[in-house]
């Protein structure tokens, strides 16, 4: 079987190429649906863009990269595209853009395309033997015990990073990099808890609190959850991707109230109150009783001069802690690293090296922030492939 265009990877950047490649498109995956990644997302109503997006929520090695696809492909388009099947949406904090429904209606949307561009889907389908002979992409694939010898002149590998490999994430990007000699940047989880080995945040377990959280010069200002193998949250996923093993992290427990007025206020209205019960009424009670003697929260609120007083807000503003390591991939939301920014095309994303060979989406050291950047990446990286194989065959 010969085709134009083979794409690896039925998820949210492997379907988008899918629906811009240009006739002779066939997109294969091992899952048994496409789009399993949209469909659990955002608790089901999948975060499918951010309205704030712009290339500085990105990390990648060459910061530059997706400044072209992010620019030809917007948020807006994709908005547009929404839109025009009437799937109804809304936001959230952050300009986080959620579907009011379903996640489904995302992935429908994406397979209603891709019907109209007329790419055939292949579930249950697995791809081994990949060589190129100069001119065509050979490989074998494999589909209920049945083996088919397919030819294609473009090969677009959107199968994604590592993460949750309950949902078969594999490192297949990787290995065909590798065979055509496209350098990777060392994958690592992204967007993850970190936990700590000694279990100190047990007892805090469900906690939840606004922070800011601080690694490596980058500070992230959202909530911080508290678990029973250590810190997770917003604020904690976010920096988790700045964050390596040996870092520290500064914790600030106090990011937006002025707790130093409030307290030597309390000192005059309510002097006899313990200085735990005054704090209590201004963060979690579970979580001052937890740090007051890390802290030496004790006493009565009278019995605290102003200069304690600011020494307690400054120790709650900076609290240093070193995590032990992360989650992993069981529970990251994204991959870090990938092919190497470098081997491909800020425009085609295609591999400067080889002909027809492109790599979409989270394969690529492209990593968005929490908030819907992701999405926005496989979007904008599917369409800008697929831009480029359908002009190169008019």
């Amino acid at each position: 079987m010969h085709i134009q265009t083979l794409i690896l990877g039925a998820g949210a950047a492997g379907m988008m190429a899918a629906a811009h490649s240009g006739p002779g498109v066939v997109i294969i995956d091992h899952a048994k649906a496409a789009g399993e990644k949209i469909r659990i997302s955002g608790g089901g109503r999948c975060n499918f863009t951010n309205i704030g997006t712009t290339p500085a929520q990105f990390i990648s090695q060459n910061r530059h990269f997706a400044k072209s696809a992010l620019k030809r492909y917007t948020q807006w388009d994709f908005i547009n595209l929404v839109s025009d099947y009437k799937i109804a949406w809304h936001e959230k904090t952050l300009g986080q853009l959620f579907c009011d429904d379903t996640a489904k209606d995302v992935v429908a949307m994406l397979r209603a395309e891709m019907d109209k561009a007329g790419a055939q889907l292949m579930l249950n389908t697995s791809i081994s033997d990949i060589a190129h002979d100069g001119t065509h992409f050979i490989a074998t694939l494999t589909r209920d015990g049945t083996e088919t010898a397919v030819t294609a002149t473009n090969l677009i590998v959107a199968t994604g990073g590592k993460s949750i490999p309950k949902m078969g994430a594999t490192g297949l990007a990787y290995q065909i990099a590798a065979q055509f000699d496209v350098d990777v940047i060392t994958p690592r989880p992204g967007l993850v808890p970190l936990t700590f080995s000694d279990d100190r945040f047990k007892l805090l377990a469900g906690v939840a609190t606004p922070s800011n959280v601080t690694t490596n010069d980058t500070t992230f200002s959202e909530a911080l959850l508290f678990t029973h193998r250590g810190l997770s949250g917003p604020a904690i996923l976010q920096a988790s991707s700045y964050w390596t093993e040996g870092d520290a992290i500064t914790v600030n427990l106090i990011p937006t109230a002025d707790l130093y007025d409030k307290l030597r206020s309390a000192r005059t209205t309510s002097p006899k109150k313990a200085l735990t019960t005054i704090m209590s009424q201004h963060l979690p009670a579970r979580l001052i009783d937890y740090i007051k003697d890390e802290f030496a929260l004790h006493g009565n609120i009278a019995d605290h001069s102003d200069v304690r007083l600011q020494a307690i807000c400054a120790d709650l503003a900076s609290w240093d802690l070193l995590p032990s390591g992360s989650e992993g991939y069981r529970t990251a939301e994204v991959t870090l690293g990938g092919v190497n920014t470098d081997a491909l095309s800020s425009k085609t994303m295609g591999v400067k090296s080889v002909p027809g060979l492109y790599f979409i989406g989270e394969a690529v050291d492209v990593t968005g922030w929490l908030g819907g950047y992701n999405f926005q990446w496989a979007w904008s990286s599917g369409w800008a492939a697929g831009q480029a194989i359908k002009a190169a065959h008019k």
